[in-house]
């Protein structure tokens, strides 16, 4: 795939002084934007104060400063958003109008299941759609294969789609980018499960795109730590948030998280008392269900353990 839509050139830095118009926000460096606008030219800009912390994917409007740069004015209503909390409790958006969270996993470093319930639990709650990829395939012979499916195959009980794919041997890699088309997603999930290598296989052009963004930003070599959003050439936008390498959901209460288990939805309300937690209450139609396999017990324990963590 390439990084554009239109070549396999990434955007060039827009030298114009006299133009403004609305864009769409590639990388934040913190001080300063890089922008992409409508003619697909990447103008650097200083948000306004007084705007709320601009993430990649986000639209916005920005007027000329005269001198190829640009200030942006405004953020346009953002479809969704996907929050984390940061070390210090705070609630950051980390990126905006995404319609899929792919989540990369694999065997080794051993598969986190609960921080892939933390991820699909955040889809679930910012209305997007979860994909479950299983990477470094090429490492698992039969027996760990086997495994590994039916570790997660209580994801795809509940409807979320899983891939298992490799670089080295290409398996997975037409139905990963497939998956992609025509969506924005982000991409996360724990160091060393080969994010980079997926991203290099999807985006040919990195390197290319790498270099037009240092040159547009004006900050020397763009960092792959960066929260960064590509184009890929079926028309989708892929976001790399390298950064990240944990997931908080302290901003969601209770309620926002027994709703962020799709598979609790058929027996929320039918406990004895309303305000059911799932913790130790009686009769508990989430916790009966879970005794009966009818939901997976281990979720269950996600869930209690997400709920243990807001206090």
């Amino acid at each position: 795939m390439s990084t554009s839509n239109a070549s396999s050139d990434p955007p060039a830095l827009n030298n114009s002084t006299d133009t403004n118009g609305t864009g769409l926000v590639i990388v934040n460096y913190g001080k300063s934007l890089l922008i992409e606008d409508s003619n697909g030219k990447l103008i650097r800009c200083v948000p306004r104060r007084n705007l709320e912390l601009i993430v990649c994917g986000d639209h916005v409007t920005w007027e000329s400063a005269g001198d190829g740069t640009g200030v942006v004015t405004r953020i346009a209503v953002r479809e969704t958003v996907l929050n984390r909390t940061d070390g210090e409790n705070r609630v950051r958006p980390l990126a905006a109008n995404l319609d899929q969270i792919a989540i990369v996993a694999a065997s080794e470093p051993a598969l986190d299941e609960f921080l892939v319930d933390k991820y699909t639990v955040a889809a679930e709650l910012v209305g997007v759609q979860p994909l479950l990829i299983i990477n470094k395939s090429d490492l698992l012979d039969n027996n760990t294969r086997e495994s590994l499916e039916q570790r997660v195959a209580d994801y795809a009980d509940i409807g979320y789609r899983i891939l298992f794919t490799s670089v080295l041997n290409t398996t997975g890699m037409p139905e990963l980018e497939q998956a992609l088309t025509g969506r924005t997603s982000i991409l996360v999930g724990q160091s060393g499960v080969g994010k980079s290598s997926l991203i290099k296989r999807v985006l040919p052009g990195l390197e290319i795109a790498i270099g037009r963004l240092s040159a547009a930003s004006g900050q020397g070599r763009h960092t792959t730590t960066t929260t960064t959003l590509y184009h890929l050439s079926c028309g989708g936008k892929l976001i790399d948030s390298p950064g990240v390498r944990d997931f908080r959901l302290g901003h969601a209460s209770a309620v926002e998280l027994e709703s962020g288990f799709r598979e609790f939805r058929n027996y929320l309300g039918q406990c004895r008392f309303h305000n059911c937690r799932h913790l130790a209450e009686p009769d508990c139609a989430v916790a009966d269900a879970a005794q009966q396999n009818r939901i997976d017990p281990r979720r269950l324990e996600s869930y209690r353990q997400l709920v243990a963590g807001l206090s």
